[in-house]
């Protein structure tokens, strides 16, 4: 016989024989799931062994997204989107695993954005390879270490992130062949109080998300620029005096005391990651696609460049300049807009543009991601 917990002692005896009975619906409840879920993972597998025999891919960004659109627009209640959707991640997660574990690179340590940003993509049952910088996520990709990395591209507050344009301009043979948009939340860690505080440790980018509150806040703290917002916990919990800006599952990581939760300036803070490869995502019916190129260097070519967008009525969800680094005033122009590279319209479009550029690379097409967090 179970025994009772304490609030169950202040329960009668009827009640008690309800709770009994409704525990024992959802034992029953539970292994008709587990059964449901095991059948689900075995025909998941048959797929695999398919694909397999013809050389194809186990990732499909297309069909996971289709997935999680299914049952997320099916969804009633009362469970939340985010529970639906991360219960059928690990589910998709698991039934990938029976056909290949993939080796996933993030910049590290645990529990820093990026790594959120892989869990939420590829779930739990993957190899999580950390690394030190952006740089080696791209190396480790291009080498063939692992099958995929997971890199910040772009955030909402700050715009493009330059470390991962810069190797994109690299390594141009890297595809993006999915994209994660997460909503960043930041959250002020430490274990000692508020006045005590004499240092905050953060990502560059995070200190920058939270610059109007730190100042507010914290006006006598040094700010120290890390690597990642894991790295700044890890410090948060060995000096004394000292506090991180990152999130809440660093805190749990690394046993600090959550002071002030979502101290980002603006309430909307979302951060867009790209995963890349080496494969080509084929159409889902709800792509992007997205370029790197270079214009000559006189007056109009960017305006050519870009009407070429507007001749062929493609909407343009994202541009960014970025210094060529050839000795020369130069940009390169990174953009992103709706459709695949396999689209008729598209493919004239990028015929078109390719007429109006020095340089032209297709990064490549993907679905469209819903935002989570």
């Amino acid at each position: 016989m179970a025994r009772k917990t304490e609030s169950e002692h202040a329960l009668s005896a009827k009640q008690l024989a309800h709770i009994r009975q409704l525990r024992s619906q959802i034992d029953k409840l539970d292994l008709q799931l587990l059964k449901l879920a095991n059948e689900r993972a075995s025909l998941a597998a048959e797929i695999g062994e398919i694909k397999n025999d013809q050389g194809a891919e186990v990732f499909s960004p297309a069909r996971e997204e289709e997935v999680l659109k299914n049952v997320i627009e099916a969804n009633k209640g009362p469970l939340e989107e985010t529970t639906v959707r991360a219960l059928f991640r690990e589910l998709i997660s698991g039934s990938r695993a029976l056909q290949k574990v993939l080796k996933v690179a993030y910049l590290g340590p645990e529990y820093s954005y990026s790594h959120l940003a892989a869990v939420e993509r590829f779930g739990s049952a993957i190899e999580f390879i950390r690394v030190g910088s952006i740089a080696a996520v791209f190396e480790e990709v291009n080498r063939g270490h692992v099958d995929f990395g997971v890199v910040p591209l772009e955030n909402s507050t700050d715009g493009g992130v330059s470390d991962t344009l810069e190797m994109f301009m690299r390594l141009p043979q890297l595809k993006i062949c999915a994209e994660v948009r997460l909503m960043i939340h930041h959250n002020l860690l430490a274990n000692c109080e508020q006045e005590q505080i004499r240092r905050v440790y953060s990502k560059p980018q995070a200190l920058a998300q939270c610059r109007n509150w730190l100042s507010k806040n914290l006006p006598h703290a040094d700010m120290k620029d890390v690597s990642s917002t894991a790295v700044a916990a890890q410090l948060a919990q060995q000096e004394p005096g000292a506090a991180a800006v990152a999130s809440r599952q660093a805190a749990v990581k690394y046993g600090l005391r959550i002071l002030f939760q979502d101290i980002e300036d603006y309430a909307h803070n979302e951060t867009r990651f790209a995963v890349i490869g080496h494969q080509e995502a084929p159409k889902s019916g709800a792509d992007k696609t997205a370029l790197m190129f270079k214009v000559p260097h006189h007056p109009g070519s960017l305006v050519d460049a870009l009407d070429v967008f507007k001749s062929n009525k493609l909407n343009l969800t994202w541009i960014e300049s970025f210094p060529a680094k050839n000795g020369k005033k130069e940009y390169m122009f990174f953009v992103d807009f709706e459709g695949h590279a396999e689209d008729p319209k598209v493919k004239r479009t990028l015929n078109s543009l390719a007429e109006q550029c020095e340089q032209l690379t297709v990064l490549g097409s993907f679905p469209i991601a819903t935002v989570s967090g």
